[in-house]
């Protein structure tokens, strides 16, 4: 039976390891790596430089490519594919190297809007798995943290959803504050910005932060600047953001 160990990083920090995240780390006898190539190699060299940071005699490292996601057959279909190319890596990693204890960094936490649990029960129809999650600071955790704010407002909902949700639907139905991730087109743009408030961050908890708030009018285009800026000079961003509406009366 091999043990595969999702360990949920967080946002970039060391500081958002927990004490089970380190010992998992350290009881691996593999850590996967996956590498995008290019201007998101950074991505793979945080997880080294996070193990090493962490640990006094890391486990070996293996770098494997990730596939790229084909948008020709839709968006779920082309997700579904997708996810089986990268359960195809992760198996020919996992027995290249004969791994009993592998793990993988995920980052913010693997339950949270995160395909890796998905991909894992793919490598599970292959090989004998045992999968064990370690729960990490989510983004949003981070987010609120940042900001120095409550996620929801006294006694009332807060709906977790993303960009394409909001560009597709529209503000969702039943709240009044809502999380959006997965967001790469900044799909608040699309909604009235009337009386709607945002909390934006980006690389949190990491040296390059970057924080804006204020009413959506206001606060909208300084983060398309802001997030402009950041991904010419690091190649990628990681960004999140709360909005709140705040009806007339």
């Amino acid at each position: 039976m091999i043990a595969l160990t999702l360990i949920g990083i967080g946002t970039g920090s060391p500081g958002h390891l927990t004490r089970d995240g380190i010992a998992a780390m350290a009881a691996a006898d593999l850590i996967l790596i996956p590498s995008k190539g290019g201007d998101k190699a950074d991505l793979a060299q945080l997880r080294q430089a996070l193990c090493r940071r962490v640990l006094t005699s890391p486990p070996p490292m293996a770098l494997f490519d990730m596939p790229a996601r084909e948008a020709k057959h839709g968006y779920r279909q082309g997700v579904e594919a997708w996810h089986d190319a990268i359960a195809d890596q992760w198996e020919k990693v996992i027995r290249s190297h004969g791994a009993i204890r592998p793990a993988l960094l995920v980052w913010g936490d693997p339950s949270l809007y995160d395909s890796t649990l998905r991909i894992a029960e793919r490598v599970a129809r292959r090989l004998p798995l045992n999968l064990r999650v370690i729960p990490g600071i989510t983004a949003i955790q981070a987010l609120c943290a940042a900001h120095v704010i409550p996620l929801n407002a006294v006694a009332e909902p807060v709906t977790i959803t993303t960009g394409r949700q909001i560009r597709d639907h529209g503000w969702p139905p039943g709240t009044d504050r809502a999380v959006v991730m997965l967001d790469g087109d900044c799909a608040f743009q699309s909604l009235d910005p009337q009386g709607v408030r945002i909390w934006w961050g980006a690389f949190l908890g990491m040296p390059e932060e970057l924080l804006i708030a204020g009413p959506l009018a206001e606060a909208g285009p300084r983060i398309l600047a802001a997030r402009a800026r950041a991904r010419a000079a690091h190649g990628w961003i990681m960004d999140i953001y709360l909005l709140e509406r705040r009806p007339a009366g």
